[in-house]
């Protein structure tokens, strides 16, 4: 049955992306409660007193009104004639604007005459009050003309701190500006700046002010009821403008050039009459002094005039979509950050290093005349990583974080899920897959570790292709990978999709640039034993799901000794092999380990001769591992490949090469042969991949004081063709010790003939299966008759194996093979018997 593309059911796939877009919509929602406006109006704060401050506005007088004013007259409030007096020595030193911040809602005898004529004067600017009642609004002074007339703009926060300007307010049709606009519009009047206001538009000459929102900057839901921008300060209270004292003025002890050209504000800073105001600079800290109001309208006007006459930024902010879209960027980073990185130094490191790059900038705008949220995007950063790290811990207990795919733990949780809901359905198995790729370790120590990773990467996901979605594909470890078929019907529709996957994983992946060719080894195992092997009397319903993940493993194994590259269905005799096989695994790291511990040793190196056709004697000998524990004899070709399958082929072969070459170096000395005498040793493909097989070599070499042209390396037709290349470069580098080089059975494996010519070898081995049957056909004596003359067309010589009979020496002999090798001549023999051989000097 043809199964669809896997298509994944998790929500979880993009989970830094999705969890920042939670977390992100979340943290606006809680924005609008207002919840964290208090915090950004901090960071706020800070900005302001961190900005730099900027010099005294030289166009600006505040003319203070102090507690010494006061306790010094007998006038208080000030009587009309006071304050008449007051404006007229102003105006006698050509003031462009004249700014009074004191209610005259009634007269203050005597001297009101006086006063109404000094507010005929258009430079003279008073305030009134508005208020939601009549108790609450104080009213100008009912001589003056509406032009002169602005109303007081403070608008408090929250928190009783000014940060706002309200500039302007329309009323029934009508237009209302503020005392600190009217003072500006009179200032620059000779500007012919056009002023252009507008219910959601205030703009003067080519500067429009943008127009506060409720939600700008760090502001959540505030009133913005008018038109308002935000207060730009120049400084603390002794950074504003020039100031001289009530007393100062009516003494005539006044510099003309302070008040000439100039806007004159005049206001009390007694703190007895309660005109204070926090500021961003005493927000953080209620114990220092707060401001008058007469310097909160002085920095007001400072703004306006230095905007438009200076260039001065006015305080911008992020319009609401890029807002939004500033909390999400920081809210992915925060998960970037916390997906990406796994040491927890660097986690800590990363997370305040991005901290520090979202205050930075923060600040950075601010000094740049923006105030952009900062507060909510910490959080963002904060919290979605926090929910990351959460996932993290998640996806890491239950899902491999190379491959994606579950693990074994998730995996035995859904085998558990399904064993049980199978049973509830009629008809229907569920199966198990375990899969092992084959040679995957030759390709991972050919390239590197990251092409490695990349094959694992690129297997699973054509495994996951094979499957349907209700189906489970999981890494369990290593190369190993487990499939869960679930609802399937009959052992043909689990070994179809076996089948499937084996033809996807032999075609060919293309990595680091080169074609890689790897196949698999596959065990399937089903709930129900009985429906795949009818032999089998046992039938287990409710099998745990260790039990038939270990059953598919065992198969798997099974599928590995019968040969790799196909798949095996698990019946019960299995588990007595496995049980076997582990057995024998153990006695095998026991018996390897004593090598090196210098414990009774159960290996034995054999010497089987090598025959020169040509002059009949002994030219060298094959090295052959023996094991003989006590009371037995385990057969090559039963433990080789656990060897190789548990890489302890590794340190197996490295002691056969340096008991082989112990050996060569005794009957160098013991012997004096007309021909040099060679050893022969085999080298296994995990062996030959090694990175450090050169020092290896080159170190036995040394301590064995065996010359290397009396040392030949045996490789496989097989292992030369999996990397010609690296095949060519490590033969190359190991030629170097002057050592020699021969394949091994030859024309049994991948077809190298097109490579043959560039591998620096110096002989050929014809495999047993073609000298055995040279006498039955013509067509084998061809093919042999062939390889020799091929292997002499490129100078290599030739060595024929399983010569058993005095016929085929005969004909080797005259096809001119040089050597033979095979029971005819002798078996392998121990050191001893080897020894006794060469002393005797046969000749065939």
């Amino acid at each position: 049955m043809k199964r669809c593309a896997y298509k994944s059911l998790f929500i979880w796939q993009q989970p830094v992306l999705i969890t920042s877009l939670l977390v992100a919509g979340s943290l606006l929602a809680i924005r609008q409660m207002e919840i964290l406006q208090p915090l950004e109006l901090i960071e706020f704060d800070r900005g302001t007193q961190l900005k730099p401050q900027m010099k005294p506005d030289p166009r600006i007088l505040i003319v203070e009104i102090t507690e010494a004013d006061i306790r010094g007259r007998d006038d208080w409030p000030l009587t009309d004639q006071t304050l008449a007096k007051l404006i007229a020595t102003l105006q006698v030193y050509q003031p462009k604007v004249i700014g009074l911040d004191l209610y005259r809602e009634r007269p203050y005898p005597p001297g009101h005459a006086q006063l109404v004529e000094e507010f005929q004067a258009s430079n003279v600017i008073v305030i009134t009050k508005w208020g939601e009642s009549e108790n609450e609004s104080v009213k100008p002074p009912p001589s003056v003309a509406k032009q002169q007339i602005g109303f007081n703009d403070f608008v408090l926060d929250p928190d009783g701190v000014i940060r706002r300007n309200f500039i302007f307010a329309t009323f029934q049709g009508e237009s209302f500006y503020s005392f600190a606009l009217q003072i500006s519009l009179k200032y620059l009047q000779e500007y012919n700046f056009e002023l252009k206001a507008e219910p959601h538009q205030l703009k003067l000459g080519k500067i429009v002010f943008p127009n506060l929102h409720p939600d700008s900057g760090g502001y959540q839901n505030i009133d913005t009821a008018g038109y308002q921008i935000l207060l730009k300060y120049r400084g603390d209270s002794k950074n504003i403008a020039p100031r001289v004292t009530l007393t100062q003025v009516l003494n005539g002890n006044l510099d003309p050039s302070l008040v000439k050209d100039k806007i004159v504000l005049i206001g009390t800073t007694a703190p007895s009459q309660k005109d204070l105001f926090f500021t961003p600079y005493t927000a953080t800290d209620r114990n220092q002094a707060s401001m008058p109001g007469v310097l909160i309208h002085a920095q007001m006007v400072s703004q306006i005039i230095s905007n438009l006459v200076d260039n001065q930024a006015l305080i911008w902010f992020f319009p609401q979509w890029l807002e939004w879209f500033w909390i999400w960027i920081w809210s992915l980073i925060g998960g970037i950050i916390f997906w990406r990185i796994r040491r927890p130094l660097s986690l800590g490191i990363a997370t305040v290093s991005a901290l520090l790059v979202l205050w930075t900038f923060f600040l950075i705008s601010f000094f740049q005349g923006g105030w952009v949220p900062l507060l909510v995007p910490a959080l963002g950063l904060l919290v979605t990583g926090s929910s990351v790290a959460a996932y993290k811990l998640f996806h890491d207990t239950f899902y491999d974080t190379l491959t994606g795919l579950p693990n074994r733990t998730f995996f035995l949780k859904k085998i558990e899920k399904e064993i049980t809901q199978s049973q509830q359905r009629n008809n229907s198995l569920v199966a198990v897959i375990f899969l092992d790729l084959d040679r995957f370790k030759i390709v991972n120590d050919n390239f590197n570790h990251q092409v490695g990773d990349r094959l694992l990467i690129a297997v699973a996901n054509k495994l996951k292709s094979c499957v349907q979605h209700h189906d489970i594909v999981a890494r369990i470890g290593g190369d190993e990978f487990g499939v869960l078929l679930t609802n399937i019907n009959g052992v043909n529709q689990a070994t179809s999709v076996a089948d499937e996957m084996q033809h996807k994983l032999t075609m060919p992946f293309n990595l680091k640039g080169e074609e890689v060719f790897i196949s698999a080894s596959f065990g399937i195992a089903f709930n129900e034993i009985g429906c795949d092997h009818p032999d089998d009397i046992e039938l287990l319903v409710n099998r745990q799901p260790e039990e038939l993940l270990r059953d598919a493993h065992t198969a798997m194994y099974r599928a590995k000794a019968l040969g790799k590259a196909r798949y095996e269905v698990f019946s019960t005799g299995m588990r007595t092999q496995l049980v076997s096989r582990l057995h024998l695994e153990n006695e095998l790291r026991r018996a390897i380990a004593a090598l090196t511990t210098g414990k009774t040793q159960e290996f034995l190196v054999f010497y089987q001769p090598i025959i020169s056709l040509k002059t009949g004697k002994i030219a060298g000998f094959e090295a052959l591992i023996r094991w003989q524990p006590p009371g037995k004899f385990i057969s090559p070709a039963e433990f080789i490949p656990l060897a190789e399958e548990t890489g302890l082929i590794i340190p197996l072969g490295e002691w056969i090469l340096k008991e082989s070459c112990r050996q060569l170096k005794i009957w160098q000395e013991q012997f004096s042969l007309q021909l040099p005498l060679s050893l022969s040793v085999n080298l296994s493909s995990q062996q030959f991949s090694q990175p450090d097989l050169i020092e290896r070599v080159e170190q036995i070499l040394q301590e064995t004081k065996v010359d290397g042209n009396n040392l030949k390396l045996e490789i496989t037709e097989s292992m030369a063709m999996q990397d010609v290349e690296t095949t060519i470069a490590t033969i190359l580098r190991l030629k170097a010790f002057n050592l020699r080089f021969s394949i091994d059975d030859f024309g049994t494996g991948y077809s190298s003939l097109s490579y043959l010519h560039r591998f620096p070898v110096d002989t050929l081995k014809v495999d047993r299966s073609f000298v055995s049957r040279m006498e039955d056909s013509s067509e084998n004596l061809a093919i042999v008759q062939t390889v020799i003359m091929l292997s002499h067309k490129l100078g290599m010589d030739v060595v024929a194996e399983g010569v058993e009979k005095v016929s085929q020496m005969e004909i080797l002999r005259e096809l001119e093979c040089e050597y033979g090798q095979g029971y005819y001549f002798s078996k392998p023999l121990n050191s001893e018997a080897a020894t006794a051989l060469l002393a005797e000097q046969p000749q065939w």
